[in-house]
């Protein structure tokens, strides 16, 4: 298991994380209800064959957000509405309104909801009581927040915040591009978004090239700033880091991944514990160079 992507959140590092297994255990995942679109609770992250449902990993808590949604196409109902509609209008000779409208496709939803297939989803998140640092895997901070609600669901207050950066992290990456020292350990990769200051400014996507040269140093000129940038860390992990903070492609590399060779890849168990305690260090290391270079608010 490796996320993908990092919407963060910063808590105060006081929280009181102690009986969090229960409170997690209470609010676990319930099956959708016959008349319900969707269900979210907590899992066990090692599988439905393990109990716990916070693992443990260097002062770092792997916990997993599970759902059931039921799948009912709006073009499935639509076409049976206006058939219904349609029935109604030759029956009565007149077109039927509003709330007859509403009223049906209600009484549609009703009728399907319960013969719907269902499809499980989950979102994995890190959950560190040391650095106060609450990582989701999801690049969409909507999806992040709604992982925020079921974990402050569970503990009854969870004040995590998105993150804060004391300097504008638009004008770090332009200056990161532009030449600036980066931080130890960081490199720039092949990708970088450009855009003009206005709002209706023009927009340069650049993938697969190196950063440095003429090209990205005429847009700079002209004004462009960076929004997007691909970065290395330690040539152990690669992302690309936005003016939001967040951390997409976030992908661990062959200097990395070496160090899982020695495990014992017959035991699934052994397996994803290593791959835990290597991402959760990775992890650790990048936030720690993230908060120094964007001068990251603490929590209170």
């Amino acid at each position: 298991m490796f996320f993908r992507n990092l919407t963060l959140f910063r808590f105060a590092p006081s929280l009181d994380l102690a009986e969090l297994e229960a409170q997690l255990a209470e609010c676990a995942l319930k099956p959708v209800g016959p008349l319900e679109l969707s269900s979210r609770g907590f899992i066990a992250p090692m599988g439905q064959h393990h109990d716990a449902y916070a693992h443990l990993c260097d002062g770092a808590r792997w916990l997993t957000v599970g759902g059931e949604d039921k799948l009912l196409p709006g073009a499935v109902v639509n076409d049976l509405l206006q058939k219904k509609l349609a029935a109604i209008e030759e029956k009565e000779g007149r077109k039927p309104g509003g709330r007859t409208r509403k009223r049906l496709k209600d009484e549609l939803i009703t009728e399907l909801l319960p013969r719907a297939f269902v499809r499980p989803v989950r979102t994995d998140a890190l959950l560190d009581g040391k650095l106060g640092v609450f990582a989701v895997d999801s690049s969409s901070r909507k999806s992040a927040e709604s992982v925020v609600s079921e974990v402050r669901r569970a503990l009854g207050s969870f004040p995590a915040l998105p993150l804060n950066a004391e300097v504008a992290p638009r004008s770090i990456l332009t200056g990161w591009l532009a030449g600036d020292v980066l931080p130890d350990g960081l490199a720039l990769g092949d990708e970088c978004e450009l855009r003009d200051p206005t709002d209706t400014g023009a927009v340069v996507k650049i993938q697969r090239m190196e950063l440095v040269g003429d090209e990205i140093a005429k847009h700079l000129e002209a004004g462009k700033q960076c929004t997007r940038l691909a970065l290395t860390l330690d040539d152990h992990v690669s992302f690309v880091i936005g003016e939001d903070l967040i951390v997409r492609k976030f992908k661990l590399l062959d200097g990395a991944v070496d160090q899982l060779e020695a495990a014992d890849s017959d035991d699934i168990v052994a397996e994803l514990q290593a791959r835990l305690a290597l991402m959760t260090g990775e992890f650790k290391r990048l936030f720690t160079v993230l908060e120094g270079a964007f001068r990251l608010s603490k929590a209170d």
